[in-house]
């Protein structure tokens, strides 16, 4: 939720998470009553609209947030003046920690890609959970243990120059297990969104995904993409 005007509104908007939505929240499910009690008199969800920035590059973070529902993508410009995009976060995927850990300022923006249902605690709620509670503690060092090897991907995808081969490593980032449990194995996302996230048209997406199908690694759906084969998704090389 980004600060100034933009987080006042997104603040304002916000209202308490229903019984559904606290139980797709994993974090939640490692803490004892009395923590979870903390944490659920402090979290917020909030809807936000496509193209609305939820954090934004330079802004203090107040709240450490994760997604409910909808798609997310993480994003910088760079030295050049061009947008790079990091990552996308789907369901179930919660972010920012290490910026929050250290109470500074993002050097990302994370921008909804469609309707989505954005969830958040404030640093102080997390800052007490890191002092008194275990669970959540495991769940932070997994989160983080798991981000190291997420960027590393990303710096090799950045290095791949076949379409087909960086539609296949953006996908398999987004079906993650441990950083975004809420996916499973279909993910709810257009071609034109995998376009956002992977730098390339809706056309050649649609191509790379048919290659990858015709591979047996996944299966194109009305509205989202199956994984049949995470492992092959991962390796997936271009003839």
């Amino acid at each position: 939720m980004e600060s100034s005007s933009s987080l006042t509104a997104l603040i304002t908007r916000s209202r308490e998470a229903t019984g559904v939505e606290q139980a797709s929240i994993p974090w939640l499910q490692a803490l004892a009553p009395a923590e979870r009690a903390r944490a659920l008199a402090d979290l917020r969800v909030v809807r936000t609209e496509p193209g609305e920035l939820i954090c934004r590059v330079g802004r203090p973070a107040t709240f450490w947030l994760g997604l409910v529902d909808g798609l997310l993508k993480m994003s910088n410009d760079s030295a050049h003046g061009l947008p790079m995009t990091f990552t996308g976060v789907p369901p179930g995927g919660w972010f920012g920690e290490g910026t929050v850990l250290k109470h500074e300022v993002y050097r990302y923006n994370i921008q909804a890609l469609r309707s989505s249902l954005v969830a958040g605690i404030t640093v102080q709620t997390f800052d007490w959970l890191l002092d008194h509670s275990i669970g959540f503690n495991r769940f932070v060092m997994n989160q983080l243990n798991e981000r190291l090897g997420q960027f590393i991907a990303a710096r090799e995808i950045d290095r791949m120059t076949h379409p087909d081969e960086r539609v296949a490593r953006n996908l398999a980032a987004l079906f993650h297990p441990v950083l975004y449990p809420g996916v499973g194995t279909l993910l709810r996302i257009t071609q034109q969104e995998l376009g956002y996230l992977v730098g390339l048209s809706r056309q050649r997406v649609n191509e790379a995904l048919r290659v990858l199908q015709a591979a047996g690694v996944i299966r194109i759906e009305y509205g989202g993409v199956r994984v049949l084969d995470l492992n092959g998704l991962r390796a997936y090389r271009a003839d």
